[in-house]
């Protein structure tokens, strides 16, 4: 037997880039960050990834409403993944998926059930942070270069003494008109959900002692006590400190929670209509809407988003409402919030994005730089995963460049938003540069749009279609007028953005599948010709789900050729660019092939796998005698 008075172990780590969070913000921002180069470290205090859109909170993943608006780049690719893996839309595969872009990504260390508790400044830069991983017992302190909180309730401004807003700014300080006329604490509150599910036989409903009791709709005003689509009004907090008072607000949504299960399946006016529908999931972890904000070099403001955010750092855009729920959340009787218009779009810059106070913090998610009434529309995770996909991108770039945050606004902008754009983040008003090779090239194909293929833009604009339409075995081919040397393609393909491709918020009986979009198209054939003028096949992808798609295919050609061959489900091919890489293509990566389990056990040290010296009846005797 071994003897220690003191078990816990001790990790240093050297990063250059340190992400806390690993909510929909952290986690883009770390895959953003590992994908363009830095060594990259994702800090989480969960052992899930997703925060509110995980399996412990279970919110939907909501963005900017309208035609074509749907946010791509790194959340579309998880999205697209877990339609193609999740057709029952479970939120345990859910869960694998995240896990799996982060664990399997080059580049990046995944640390989860680690909460960062203390750090160690460097004058006014951020030198370490300190990690407590509840699951092994150990201490990690992480160096690095740079940090991005993605905490949501930026756990970094404590340690760092950044300068941080909380609650609601007087309507004169930003000229808000929605803001109350004196500045207050108060804030949005918190929300523990509730799924039902739908059965074929009656499903009755007993509730916990504990559970407050509600027992007439006056006790429940202007909410949906039908069963409705989502219980995001489960609401308290907003009067008192949604993180020093986290337990005791968990505790009395608890007891809501229950309460109002119990109201709606025993005593409600619709119990009769919910007879069938039984408790699937009843949340133990609130999900979070508002606290700390950071101060960056640009304060967003309720004037900038009606305004439309024409900046010329946007890095990412918004266009939810401004939905202000009320502070006191159920104890107000009114309605619980109110929807003031925003334009969708309307553009996010990058200097909201990092810190005025400390030079290598940056932030991404609901604890960006703007004011209460700003923050009411961009905290929704549609647009902080952009926000973390930029915040992630800039940071690589600054440890690529060798330089801070703020040196990325006045040096190096438009390589930021060009990588945004190469990695399919839309930037509403910027055209995509394409490569001098796509422009020098004439492309040709039988179809409708044939000019949209290289015209910088990847999805509908307006009345725009910026779509190529073709049939599917009918080539698309691109020619120079003498060879030349092409290190891939860049396509982007239609994955429909009306589809919101959210998880699900209940379980009817029928419906709620998650399918790849038919009109992504699934196979595809590269080739490039040779000097004598057949044609070499490339690649040929047959099981293809991804919008963006970086084909590998390096050669010395005079033309190209792409041939779309079968689609999930549309009877031609859609295709909204086709770009040629100057450059060899910037991999990805995916996670390996699991291994037989009969190889895993067979790669086991023998002397590992010997039974015990002593039989069972021994071992049992030594554990009673000691």
């Amino acid at each position: 037997m071994n003897l220690r008075s003191n078990g816990f172990s001790n990790i240093d780590h050297e990063f250059d880039v340190c992400v806390v969070g690993g909510g929909m913000a952290g986690l883009c921002a770390a895959i953003a960050s590992a994908r363009n180069g830095a060594k990259t470290v994702l800090v989480h205090d969960r052992p899930v990834l997703g925060g509110n859109a995980s399996s412990e909170i279970r919110m939907w993943i909501c963005g900017a409403p309208g035609q074509n608006m749907k946010e791509t780049g790194i959340l579309e690719e998880i999205q697209l993944e877990n339609c193609f893996r999740n057709p029952t839309m479970n939120y345990s595969v859910w869960d694998s998926v995240l896990y799996e872009k982060a664990a399997f990504c080059d580049g990046l260390t995944l640390l989860l059930n680690a909460s960062v508790h203390d750090g160690q400044m460097d004058g006014d830069r951020l030198e370490s942070v300190r990690a407590w991983q509840l699951t092994n017992q150990t201490f990690h302190t992480i160096h690095a270069k740079l940090f991005i909180d993605c905490s949501g309730d930026s756990v970094l401004a404590p340690i760092t003494g950044a300068l941080f807003r909380q609650g609601r700014e007087a309507r004169a300080e930003f000229d808000e008109d929605i803001e109350p006329s004196r500045a207050d604490n108060r804030t949005m509150g918190n929300t523990l959900l509730i799924q039902l599910r739908q059965t074929d036989e009656p499903q009755p409903f007993a509730a916990p002692r504990w559970a407050y009791k509600f027992r007439s709709e006056s006790d429940l005003p202007n909410r949906s006590t039908g069963g409705g689509d989502n219980f995001w009004w489960l609401e308290l907090g907003g009067l008192s400190d949604t993180i020093r008072d986290a337990e005791s607000i968990r505790h009395e949504l608890m007891c809501v929670g229950y309460g109002v299960m119990d109201y709606i399946k025993n005593h409600g006016p619709h119990r009769d209509k919910l007879e069938h529908w039984g408790l699937e999931w009843m949340g133990s972890l609130p999900g979070k809407r508002e606290n700390r904000r950071y101060v960056g070099q640009h304060v967003l403001t309720q004037n900038d988003v009606r305004a439309g955010g024409n900046f010329k750092d946007i890095v990412a855009y918004g266009g939810w409402s401004m939905d202000d729920h009320h502070p006191a959340g159920l104890l107000y009787p009114g309605q619980p919030t109110l929807f003031h218009a925003a334009p969708s779009p309307y553009g996010i810059p990058y200097r909201c994005l990092f810190s005025a106070s400390v030079p290598n913090l940056m932030m991404a998610g609901r604890n960006i730089s703007v004011t209460h009434a700003a923050l009411s529309s961009t905290r929704v995770m549609a647009t902080t995963s952009l926000l973390g996909q930029a915040a992630g991108t800039a940071a690589a770039l600054c440890i690529k460049n060798r330089c801070d945050p703020a040196s990325i606004y006045s040096s190096h902008l438009s390589e930021l938003q060009q990588t945004l754009m190469d990695d399919d983040l839309w930037l509403p008003g910027v055209q995509r540069p394409r490569s001098e090779l796509t422009l020098a090239g004439k492309i040709s194909a039988t179809g409708a749009g044939t000019e949209n293929l290289a015209d910088g833009h990847d999805r509908k604009i307006g009345e725009q279609s910026h779509l190529f339409q073709g049939p599917l075995g009918s080539p698309v081919t691109l020619e120079w007028p003498s060879p030349v040397t092409v290190h891939g393609l860049r396509l982007v393909l239609d994955s429909n953005l009306a589809h919101s491709k959210v998880m699900p918020c209940k379980y009817p009986s029928k419906g709620n599948k998650g399918i790849v979009p038919a009109t992504m198209l699934r196979s595809f054939r590269v080739e490039a010709k040779r000097t004598d003028g057949s044609w070499q096949v490339i690649t040929e992808e047959r099981n293809n789900y991804q919008r963006l798609v970086r084909v590998n295919a390096s050669a010395q050609t005079a033309a190209i050729r792409f041939t779309p061959l079968a689609t999930w489900g549309a009877d031609v091919a859609h295709v909204f660019s086709l770009d040629v890489l100057q450059s060899p293509v910037k991999q990805v990566g995916h996670a390996p092939e699991g291994r037989a389990w009969a190889d895993v056990v067979a790669s086991v040290p023998k002397v590992d796998l010997a039974p015990p010296e002593s039989g069972l009846e021994k071992a049992t005797s030594r554990h009673f005698s000691a």
